[in-house]
């Protein structure tokens, strides 16, 4: 068990570098969704729905950049 302080999340990137590219995924979704991201990155006091819909519309952007990487569609 995680202790005080200590993040509990086992995720890990395969491509650390890709972390980068991610964040700047979740802020140009945000944005699309007209979600505002909190300036101090603290997200305890977004609701529920707004964090869920970021995440879910990130999934499905990288699912479908996969899906063309693997038909040779993808620029």
């Amino acid at each position: 068990m995680a202790g005080q302080g200590q993040s509990r999340s086992s995720n890990t990137l395969v491509v650390p570098q890709a972390s980068q590219a991610l964040d700047q995924l979740k802020y140009e979704v945000a944005q699309e969704l007209g979600i505002q991201i909190p300036q101090d990155g603290y997200y305890g006091y977004m609701a529920t729905r707004d964090t869920g819909a970021i995440g879910g519309y990130i999934t499905r952007k990288l699912v479908q950049i996969a899906e063309q990487q693997l038909a040779g569609t993808y620029r």
